[in-house]
């Protein structure tokens, strides 16, 4: 009788959730059901593969060995607009969380609310800027009330996947890497950092988030975004002895974690693709296993910044290194989800540490060749942008107060005078082409520290801008200074330019189409920007890379997908397209060509990405 009630007692707890946790950091040690586990986690991102992917992917990371699947949560995919929320389409993350659960994997939720992750404004949505009073990673009110309601829609979705209630997320990271935000913003209160992190701690726990917690920082910054009594992850610190003895200073004992373990690095437009040897990264992964080092791959498969998700980083010599289209990282799974020799590498040397069999990967998707794209009609975008009713102010405004977060703007001016000298657009952001009476005089650059030119503008004659966002900065210090399209006066010789600009939006958020007033009848002009239209039937469906090789600068969109930014200068010269995508029939491919120096008559695709071609000196 005895034991009868000991097991309905047991029973009324573990429903209420008070029996013995499903999940625990304890005794230096990670626990799961009671059980000691050792952690190997994969990071993979929802928005940067197609949602008829998602499964596949995480097999061939659960095929390579992880046990744990780790993703950031994007508030800027969430919440494009203030109170307009989307958790729909490849922004069902209640929807991939469950696939990882039922493929067999942990989960670590990462939310942020900032994530950097080489996207957009390191996550954070553009419109927050827009906000008065708002100060962003901050113990500031109006931010952190807008990160409560953020953090409340998340629970809503997720709430039923935590561990405490049978689901796969065993831990959920507060902020991330703050302790980096700390050392390059000393100009904030050190009692404001820190009172940031406990009120995010506090408002998690207090919206619902009922797992264990942790926070991730290099070993050297721990101490700026460490929460007492939260477990550290050590981010890209490769040496054991290092982890530990950064880990023991706030969490003695461990678990030692690698919450960042990088197989692959970052890539940016206009340098050299990075390369890490499978070789090398296979003898770290051997020496953690051997240890008890716990670590996740950042990143076992990238995926891709489709539409204009990618975000920014800068240096001392560079204002903006803004990221490639493709996010392919370098990784152990390649951007179109195949195996790579680093994937087979690590795959034998975690089942060998491990001594496990692992499961099979899964079949590729199929690859296909497209020979000829024909482009078979064109529309002038100035004259497009001509016809729309304009902003007017006399200085030109930025992006955020003309309401828009990404794309394009026009700005125009007419002279009624000659003017001749130096024009200079130091506020610029972040790239601009330059026409007087509609022939391209110039460019500037951001990213190559251009922001003046000659300029000569006859009488009667207008100036027109065409800027482009290159996307938001999104790690350091200058993630506080994020405004895009004219944040400064424009001059000529030192004279501010001043009275009756006009701006004209173009965000690109959708295809262009007829139905739209887009008029495809224009004939093509060297120099203008301009765009394509054009449609190709297939009897098969598979996976292609476009190659844009022979083009200059711009976007794609197929079957009203925004495949990303293409640029000649490299490194990445093809844009990942989908199988998932395309249709068997019909397929209409938009091409938007800002610099138009050769026409474009016709694209194929290939097999293989190019993404180590570059261009630039």
């Amino acid at each position: 009788m005895k034991r009868i009630w000991v097991i309905i007692i047991t029973c009324l707890l573990a429903v209420n959730g008070l029996a013995h946790p499903s999940f625990e950091i304890r005794d230096g040690k990670f626990w799961k059901d009671g059980k000691e586990i050792y952690l190997i986690g994969g990071e993979l991102h929802y928005p940067r593969i197609p949602r008829e992917y998602w499964r596949h992917r995480i097999r061939m990371a659960k095929a390579m060995g992880i046990n744990t699947l780790s993703t950031y949560v994007f508030w800027n995919a969430h919440e494009p607009e203030p109170g307009k929320w989307d958790f729909s389409g490849m922004n069902d993350i209640a929807e991939f969380i469950r696939i990882a659960g039922e493929e067999g994997l942990m989960v670590l939720l990462r939310p942020g609310p900032y994530v950097c992750a080489e996207w957009d404004y390191g996550g954070l949505p553009w419109w927050l800027q827009t906000i008065e009073g708002l100060e962003i990673r901050q113990d500031n009110e109006a931010y952190l009330e807008r990160v409560r309601s953020y953090l409340t829609h998340l629970y809503d979705q997720v709430k039923d996947l935590l561990c405490t209630k049978g689901g796969p997320i065993v831990m959920v990271q507060c902020e991330n890497e703050f302790g980096s935000f700390y050392l390059q913003c000393p100009q904030i209160p050190q009692d404001s950092h820190h009172a940031y992190m406990g009120k995010l701690h506090q408002m998690m726990k207090e919206i619902g988030f009922n797992v264990p917690f942790y926070t991730a920082d290099g070993a050297k910054k721990i101490h700026g975004g460490q929460i007492s009594g939260v477990l550290t992850g050590v981010d890209g610190e490769r040496v054991p002895e290092k982890v530990r003895e950064a880990i023991d200073v706030y969490h003695p004992g461990g678990p030692y974690f690698i919450a960042e373990f990088y197989p692959g690095w970052l890539a940016h437009w206009g340098e050299q693709f990075p390369i890490r040897e499978a070789d090398v990264i296979a003898s770290y992964v051997e020496r953690y296993i051997r240890e008890g080092i716990h670590f996740n791959f950042f990143m076992i498969h990238g995926g891709t910044n489709f539409g204009f998700t990618s975000g920014a980083n800068y240096t001392s010599r560079k204002d903006l290194q803004p990221d490639l289209t493709s996010y392919d990282y370098n990784a152990p799974i390649n951007e179109a989800g195949q195996a790579t020799e680093k994937y087979h590498l690590l795959r034998n040397t975690i089942a060998q540490g491990l001594g496990v069999t692992l499961p099979e990967p899964p079949e590729p998707t199929p690859v296909i060749g497209i020979d000829r794209i024909p482009l078979e009609r064109s529309c002038d975008v100035l004259d497009h942008l001509k016809q729309a009713k304009p902003v007017i102010d006399d200085r030109p405004l930025d992006f955020e107060t003309l309401g828009q977060g990404h794309g394009y703007v026009l700005y125009s001016r007419h002279f009624n005078q000659p003017e001749k000298g130096t024009l200079r657009i130091p506020g610029l952001r972040d790239y601009a082409v330059i026409y007087i009476d509609g022939e391209k005089v110039a460019e500037l650059n951001r990213i190559l520290n251009q922001y003046e030119t000659p300029i000569d503008i006859p009488i009667g004659s207008t100036l027109d801008i065409l800027v482009e966002n290159l996307g938001r900065i999104n790690f350091d210090a200058k993630i506080l200074d994020n405004h895009k399209g004219i944040t400064a006066p424009i001059t000529i010789d030192n004279e501010e330019v001043v009275g009756e600009w006009q701006m004209r939006r173009l965000p690109m958020d959708k295809m262009p189409c007829p139905s739209d007033g887009w008029d495809f009848g224009d004939p093509v002009r060297k120099g203008r920007p301009c765009v394509y239209i054009g449609t190709f039937k297939l009897r098969h469906t598979g996976d292609t890379f476009l190659d844009m090789s022979d083009a200059g600068k711009g976007i794609v969109f197929i079957n009203g997908h925004n495949l990303g930014r293409y640029w000649n200068v490299g490194p990445q010269q093809t844009l990942y397209v989908p199988g998932a995508w395309l249709n068997k029939g019909k397929n209409e491919i938009v091409v938007f060509e800002q610099l138009g120096e050769t026409p474009l008559q016709h694209l194929s695709t290939r097999k293989e990405p190019i993404l180590t071609e570059l261009r630039i000196k």
